[in-house]
């Protein structure tokens, strides 16, 4: 695994944006030597299940799904879960055993049309079956989050740049709409912001706010989000900028929920936040580079997550393909770069932590492979395990407990 360093890089403004029934049991546990005598210490964890989403225009025929051991970091060959139209991101009930997906599907004479799909997943199996699909109110679906209460499912839709709300019926299927919000404007990049486009959508731990990160806005947007009538209004504090061109992605709150941090996929770069959880307002602390010094090829980001310890953050390079991590200053939130991972693959996209923070398990969308991580917990750097599998356009990966 090679480690370099990293500097600040220019954005790219002109880079495009691109557009487990039956499972046979855990992977072989003659691979776990590989994890040596401190894995074979640890106390043994409930296995849960790795759902991944694709996009389905290669191999892929929807989301797959695969056992995990978070005692050994032993993962399960991925299987088909359930045939679904570019599945490409993924979020899970708090209480109910149901996982809800957005996708794009194409409708006769080709034209798109976005869509959220609810399924019940099977505790035993991981096998999903569909319960209904109604429609995203936009189009280009990219990024959803299901509130605290179980209630509603809250999606970002990226070409038409909007932001919506779906309820939840009490058999975890998908509802009406009660909530929406249409961003208007343009930004610095031409094609690339020549019109609004929301990235991702999240909630604040106390669930009374939603953070809409805009690419083609260079904004992080701040509704106050009802959880009795599940609407979005403007907060009173409307937005967090970031420098122009940027092009913010993904956003991830650090534990003490006194940070926050947004991935800009066009300027490859991280933007660090002050968070007042009580007015829910973001601060700008600073902006650092994803790349190591000297990169001048293009790039550009797509995943960022904190660790649970709240010490180190990751985020994804796609074109120097590289799992950047970084460590977190505890007083100040600023970020300090460790190393670039390779991430063995081609246009690392997704990527998660396990809950406990031991695993990181990386999807690289076109060379069409998945494979796992073990994280230092002293340093928070990352070590290959030896892991890895083919799936077709991975793009999300998101674990959830087995129960």
């Amino acid at each position: 695994m090679q480690t370099v360093s990293a500097l600040p890089l220019a954005n790219n403004c002109a880079f495009d944006y691109s557009a487990a029934v039956g499972l046979k049991g855990f992977f072989s546990f003659c691979a776990f030597a590989l994890f040596g005598s401190a894995v074979s210490a640890r106390a043994a964890e409930p296995a849960c299940f790795v759902y991944i989403g694709t996009y389905t225009k290669g191999s892929s025929q929807g989301i797959y799904a695969a056992r995990f051991d978070p005692s050994t970091g032993a993962l399960s060959k991925p299987e088909l879960a359930a045939k679904s139209e570019n599945p490409s991101f993924v979020a899970f009930h708090p209480s109910r055993p149901c996982l809800y997906a957005v996708g794009t599907v194409f409708q006769p004479g080709g034209k798109r049309a976005g869509i959220v799909s609810a399924f019940k997943t099977d505790a035993a199996t991981g096998q999903l079956a569909l319960l209904n699909q109604v429609s995203s109110r936009g189009t280009g679906p990219c990024h959803l989050v299901v509130d605290a209460t179980g209630r509603y499912v809250l999606l970002a839709n990226y070409n038409s740049g909007s932001a919506a709300v779906i309820a939840i019926k009490e058999d975890g299927s998908l509802g009406e709409s009660t909530g929406f919000v249409q961003h208007s404007g343009s930004g610095p990049c031409g094609r690339r912001q020549e019109e609004p486009h929301a990235h991702s959508i999240n909630l604040s731990a106390d669930n009374r706010f939603a953070f809409v990160a805009d690419l083609g806005l260079d904004k992080v947007f701040i509704y106050k989000f009802d959880r009795a009538r599940g609407t979005l209004a403007p907060n009173d504090v409307p937005f967090a900028a970031v420098p122009p061109g940027s092009g913010p992605r993904h956003f991830a709150f650090h534990p003490d929920n006194k940070r926050a941090y947004v991935i800009n996929e066009m300027g490859s770069t991280i933007t660090a936040f002050n968070f007042d959880a009580d007015a829910g307002a973001l601060e700008t602390i600073e902006t650092v580079s994803s790349l190591p010094a000297g990169f001048r090829n293009k790039n550009t980001t797509a995943e960022i997550q904190v660790h649970p310890s709240g010490k180190f953050a990751y985020g994804s390079n796609r074109g120097h393909d590289s799992i950047a991590v970084f460590s977190v200053d505890k007083s100040t939130g600023r970020l300090a770069l460790l190393e670039h991972a390779s991430s063995r693959g081609k246009t690392p996209r997704g990527f998660s932590l396990d809950p406990g923070g031991r695993w990181l398990i990386a999807a690289n969308q076109d060379s069409n492979n998945i494979l796992v991580y073990e994280i230092d917990p002293a340093t928070g750097r990352l070590s290959f395990t030896g892991q890895e599998y083919e799936v077709g356009t991975p793009v999300c990966v998101k674990f959830m407990a087995a129960k």
